[in-house]
């Protein structure tokens, strides 16, 4: 009896305490933003807001070129999603269903390419758009996420693909579909979860990108919000209070994006990592 509540309880209480180790400092992050300045700077940590003031979110949106930092972001973040999804589903699923020569190669090639970090290219990738006189501007930092995103979302979207079996494919065909009608309207609606959870990895990933745009994008008009969000740090000190304010605001799109998507992109990822 002993052993069974025993079992019962101790993956309950691992859960709980992970939860708070992971938690503790999202919360740290919100509840700083709500704060005095006293109380951020206090000796004695304050870990429940009393006196909740909102001075420290208007400082991080009073910033010169804010919106402009918002509307950046979000134009890249979105194209690149977009351009990868687009990209990934031809390639995933030449991938999934036809057989070449090279297959298993350019299978190796995108792991490859997904364990490789970029932040070792980045001299490269500034020699490369500073000779094509494209400093200071949103298309490059666009097609370089697209590539980031690209290998992890043609490698999920790939087991998708051959999960879907071959013969609603191949029914829909002989009802007299061609090969484009039937993966839009077979294959594609079964591979909802795949976009779900490839679409917010995606848009994670370039939301929060900060060493390109930080290198190739010296100008404010052109720079997105990660380069914002660092930018509460003067000659007298860190402004911690902007700071997290800032933090907050910038998580904010992802936590919502996250709760519309979580139960289509849990299973997206649970099921790409053993599918194909």
């Amino acid at each position: 009896m002993n052993r069974s509540l025993f079992g019962r309880l101790w993956p309950n209480a691992t859960a709980v305490v992970l939860f708070a180790v992971f938690v503790f400092p999202v919360y740290w992050m919100f509840s700083t933003a709500l704060k005095p300045t006293g109380d951020i700077l206090s000796e004695d940590p304050v870990w429940f807001p009393t006196d909740i003031t909102f001075e420290h979110f208007g400082t991080a949106t009073g910033v010169d070129h804010f919106w402009t930092y918002v509307s950046n972001s979000l134009i890249v973040t979105v194209c690149a999603v977009v351009f990868s999804l687009v990209i990934a589903l031809a390639g995933s699923f030449a991938l999934a269903r036809m057989r070449f020569r090279g297959r298993r190669g350019f299978i190796v090639g995108f792991m490859l390419a997904q364990m490789a970090p970029w932040e070792v290219m980045v001299i490269a990738i500034y020699m490369i758009v500073r000779d094509a006189s494209m400093l200071n501007s949103l298309v490059p930092l666009t097609i370089f996420y697209m590539m980031m995103i690209l290998p992890f979302t043609v490698l999920t979207l790939r087991s998708f693909v051959a999960a879907v079996p071959r013969e609603l494919e191949e029914a829909a065909m002989v009802d007299g579909c061609t090969r484009v009608t039937a993966f839009r309207k077979v294959i594609l609606p079964l591979l909802a979860p795949g976009l779900m959870s490839t679409s917010l990895f995606g848009f994670i990933t370039a939301w929060n990108e900060f060493a390109l745009v930080l290198v190739l994008n010296k100008d404010a008009g052109a720079q997105t919000l990660p380069l914002w969000v660092s930018s509460f740090r003067t000659a007298f000190g860190d402004d911690w209070g902007a700071t997290m304010a800032a933090s907050s605001l910038f998580a904010v799109p992802i936590l919502v994006l996250f709760v519309f998507l979580q139960r289509k992109a849990v299973s997206g990822l649970t099921a790409g990592a053993v599918k194909g």
